[in-house]
């Protein structure tokens, strides 16, 4: 045999072994990366399912004036109470900050039927589409009819707080809607503010796109660009525990939307991010419906595999979830509920009972598995057909 023949074939097994042990260390580190990876997942789900699970019984949000939440639900009327407010005829007027969303429906129908079970009229309700000046204009309007109670929600905390002032100096029980007038004080200036958990919201939506993620990704925040109470919680919140629990989730973009038309503001600042960062993988928006806005952007960009999180169960949104579509999930308050709470407050003030200043119901998480039950929740209605229709198992 040829010597160099020798030397090739001997070298063969070499060469085999040498593949083999470069094959096997691939292998090997592959299964490393996965089973990293793997545990990444796991820790942020099980982040995630701690962080839930806690807020099902606390309120993290603090009142306007740093008060201390008291639990919304306790604040009930005996069935004495209810027949002296009844002989009261009172009149009640809702002063909104806007109308025709979903929220806003819940929160007038809530205060509608509660005030409607105490025997108080509902003289007024007003929508000032998110302007102050249109706001301060519905007061003045409203209490040419000399309300016993006005139920309310600032658009603007200083540009209308003139306005509410002359509520206060008319006798007028003013109880508020998440929000107050700068300068007021519970128990002096007002009988006390109604909110759901606006922070806790926050902090739901942070953890449901956790799971979603896998502990891991980059994200564009479309936030409300206003001096509002509630809106710059449930903001904190989700900014806080995204640096606080995942690191590795990174807010590549943000962007604040003003208003009035929430959701083309939210679909332009969308359209943005996804043209600058065409690898970005969710979206966390500030409510609903600057939530619908980024939908269409996505759908614009064709990209269906972006993930939306985002606060309070509007119709659309829930659409979506309930299709597997875009909107993996989102931090719920419970509008009905605040609604009644409110008009219940309201009714104890004109009894000269004592109400807390701060009263809050705890976030709800929703995400496909049980959009249809948390509708009824938040609505104390049976989900429209056109959503338990697009509920996909």
């Amino acid at each position: 045999m040829n010597p160099r023949t020798t030397r090739r074939l001997r070298a063969v097994p070499l060469v085999l072994a040498t593949v083999a042990a470069t094959v096997l260390t691939a292998c090997s580190q592959g299964g490393t990366s996965s089973s990293t990876s793997g545990s990444a997942d796991n820790a942020a789900t099980a982040t995630a399912d701690k962080g839930l699970a806690q807020l099902k019984d606390k309120v993290l949000s603090a009142g306007p004036n740093g008060e201390t939440a008291s639990p919304a639900g306790d604040v009930t009327l005996t069935d004495a109470q209810v027949d002296q407010v009844k002989a009261m005829k009172a009149t009640a007027a809702i002063v909104m900050h806007y109308g025709g969303n979903d929220w806003a429906t819940a929160q007038i129908a809530g205060l509608k039927s509660e005030f409607g079970r105490l025997g108080i009229d509902v003289i007024a309700t007003t929508d000032a589409n998110f302007k102050p000046d249109q706001q301060v204009s519905d007061i003045q309007t409203v209490m040419t009819k000399k309300p016993s109670i006005m139920v309310s929600i600032p658009t603007d905390p200083v540009a209308t707080a003139a306005a509410y002032r002359t509520v206060t100096q008319a006798g007028t029980k003013l109880v508020f809607m998440d929000n107050v007038p700068q300068g007021f004080k519970a128990g002096t200036d007002y009988v006390t503010v109604v909110s759901a958990d606006n922070e806790g919201n926050g902090e739901t939506a942070a953890h449901l796109l956790a799971k979603n993620l896998g502990g891991k990704g980059n994200i564009g925040v479309i936030y409300h660009n206003a001096d509002f109470f509630v809106t710059k919680q449930r903001y904190d919140g989700f900014q806080k525990t995204l640096k606080a629990d995942y690191p590795n989730i990174k807010i590549v973009a943000k962007q604040g939307i003003a208003g009035p038309d929430f959701a083309g503001d939210a679909q332009t600042a969308a359209n943005a991010m996804l043209s600058k960062n065409p690898n970005l993988d969710a979206i966390w928006a500030v409510w609903d419906v600057p939530a619908e806005g980024v939908m269409a952007a996505a759908r614009a960009a064709g990209r269906s595999d972006l993930k939306i999180v985002t606060e309070d169960l509007g119709l659309n949104v829930a659409i979506a979830m309930a299709k597997k579509q875009l909107v993996v999930g989102l931090g719920a308050q419970r509008p009905f509920d605040q609604g009644v709470t409110e008009a219940r407050a309201a009714a104890l003030s004109l009894l000269g009972q004592p109400v807390p200043p701060y009263l809050a119901w705890n976030s709800l998480a929703v995400t496909h598995d049980n959009v249809l039950d948390a509708w009824k929740t938040v609505y104390h209605a049976d989900p429209p057909s056109q959503l338990a229709d697009s509920f996909t198992k």
